[in-house]
């Protein structure tokens, strides 16, 4: 714990680990509702679908193999230590902490699927037309809850990072 902090780990690994079981109760309710490739329209621009990424975001070495499985749970277990030893360190930092945690709960969710299925289940299909010159169909890449909460954990660091440059001038 950070010197002069009585501020605890505890409520950032209990956000953590909400974050985490909502990904994976989403999860357990597509595995069993869809079939690879299922589609519901919900609106014009959001459905829900089933899509399992062997890769990283944006399917990142889907297409590798099989090693990428491996390598990529180890650097979600590897990220996952680092973060819980930040936290350690910093729980006192409350936009640093939140960040941490998001991230944290995400990776670990993405994580549990590799070992468990050796894919990601995605399942959030956001599209629009204007993304159609970068996206086929202009459907952006299909995501979970677990990629969203890293998504948010890294711009809540981006702008804790912001706060402590300007603090410091």
């Amino acid at each position: 714990m950070a010197k002069g902090s009585n501020a605890s780990l505890w409520p950032w690994l209990g956000l953590a680990a909400i974050l985490f079981v909502a990904d994976q109760f989403t999860k357990v309710l597509i595995l069993g509702y869809y079939r690879l490739g299922d589609s519901t329209t919900i609106t014009s621009f959001f459905n829900i679908v089933r899509v399992h990424n062997t890769g990283a975001a944006f399917s990142f070495l889907a297409g590798a193999g099989g090693w990428q499985r491996w390598f990529f749970t180890a650097v979600g277990v590897g990220a996952a230590a680092f973060i819980v030893w930040m936290l350690r360190s910093h729980p006192g930092q409350k936009l640093f902490a939140f960040a941490l945690s998001c991230i944290l709960g995400g990776a670990v969710g993405n994580v549990v699927d590799r070992l468990l299925h050796g894919y990601v289940v995605d399942w959030l299909d956001f599209h629009w037309r204007f993304l159609s010159g970068v996206f086929p169909g202009g459907h952006f890449p299909a995501f979970n809850l677990a990629d969203a909460a890293i998504t948010v954990g890294a711009v809540a660091l981006i702008v804790d990072e912001i706060r402590r440059v300007r603090r410091s001038r």
